[in-house]
C-alpha cells in the first residue's frame, strides 16, 4: 500500500480537548504511544498529564466555549510544536435534565460544549491546516443520541445531532486539504460514569448490546488512530460507529426472541 506504518504519528502534532481524564486522556494517550506530540485542554488544571512510557502530553487550561480561548489553544500548538495534524474535538457531556423544565441558562452551556466549542476549534485548526502540505484531520466525538435520543437529554441530543451536521458540512467545504469525520460512541465504560452503571457493574446494560460489553476508552482511541492516520485518506464526512452494534431492539427483551405476530407479519392472500 505504500503508506508504511499506518499508526506511526512519528513528528505529528495532535490536539485533544478535554484530554485530562475518561475518554480523551486515553484519546491523548494512544497518539502519544503512536509517536505524535500531543497538546491537551480542560477548564481547570490537569494533576498529571497523560503519557505513555516516558512521553507525557502538554497541557494549556482551556474553555473551548469561548472562541478566542479556542483559538488561543490552536496558537499555543503551534508555538509549542511548529505544526498542527490532527484536532480530537472530545470535549463535551451533559447531566441528564427535564425537558419541560430545564433552564434557558442550562440548555445555552450544553449546546456551547457539545457544538459551537467544536465549532470554534475546528474553525481555528482549519485555518493552520489548510496552509500545510500535508493538511490535517479533524475527528469530532460524538454520541448516538444524535440517532437515538434518550429521556433526559434534550439538549444534548440536539447538540450532537448538530455536531454530526456540522462534521458533514465542514468535511464538504474543507476537503481536500483538511479531512472531517466523527465517531458514535455509544455506552463508554469511564470512572465518571460508574454513576450510571447501576449496582450490577453495568451487567444489565452489556447484556442488550449486541458486543454484550460497553464500549471502553480503547475502542474509541483505535477509532481515533484510524480515522486521523494514513489508512484513511480517502475517508472524509464519515460517521463510524463504535457502538457494538447498538442496542436490541426492546420487542427482543420484552418477549422470548422477539416474537412477532400477524399484525406484524399478515399473512399472505391472493387478490
Amino acid at each position: 500500500m505504500g503508506i508504511g506504518n499506518p499508526i506511526d504519528f512519528t513528528g505529528r502534532a495532535v490536539i485533544v480537548t478535554g484530554g485530562t481524564k475518561g475518554i480523551g486522556a486515553v484519546i491523548a494517550e494512544a497518539f502519544l504511544a503512536a509517536g505524535a506530540d500531543v497538546l491537551v485542554c480542560g477548564r481547570g488544571h490537569a494533576p498529571e498529564p497523560p503519557g505513555s512510557g516516558t512521553r507525557r502530553a502538554h497541557f494549556r487550561p482551556a474553555d473551548v466555549r469561548d472562541p478566542a480561548a479556542a483559538t488561543a489553544l490552536v496558537d499555543a500548538a503551534m508555538e509549542r510544536f511548529g505544526r498542527l495534524d490532527v484536532l480530537v474535538n472530545n470535549a463535551g457531556g451533559s447531566p441528564d435534565a427535564d425537558a419541560a423544565t430545564v433552564s434557558p441558562r442550562f440548555v445555552e452551556k450544553i449546546v456551547a460544549l457539545n457544538l459551537l466549542a467544536p465549532f470554534y476549534v475546528s474553525q481555528a485548526a482549519n485555518r493552520v491546516m489548510r496552509e500545510q502540505d500535508t493538511g490535517g484531520s479533524i475527528v469530532n466525538i460524538g454520541s448516538v443520541s444524535a440517532h437515538t435520543p434518550q429521556p433526559g437529554t434534550a439538549a444534548y441530543t440536539a447538540a450532537k445531532a448538530g455536531l454530526l451536521a456540522l462534521t458533514r458540512a465542514l468535511a464538504l467545504e474543507w476537503a481536500p486539504k483538511v479531512r472531517v469525520n466523527h465517531i458514535t460512541t455509544g455506552l463508554v465504560r469511564t470512572e465518571s460514569a460508574a454513576s450510571v452503571y447501576g449496582e450490577d457493574g453495568g451487567a444489565a446494560l452489556a447484556g442488550v448490546i449486541p458486543m454484550r460489553r460497553m464500549a471502553t476508552p480503547d475502542d474509541v482511541a483505535g477509532a481515533c488512530l484510524y480515522l486521523a492516520g494514513d489508512l484513511a485518506p480517502y475517508v472524509n464526512g464519515a460517521d463510524l460507529a463504535v457502538h457494538g452494534g447498538g442496542e436490541v431492539p426492546a420487542r427482543f427483551l420484552a418477549t422470548p426472541r422477539g416474537a412477532s405476530t400477524e399484525a406484524d407479519h399478515p399473512p399472505f392472500s391472493s387478490p
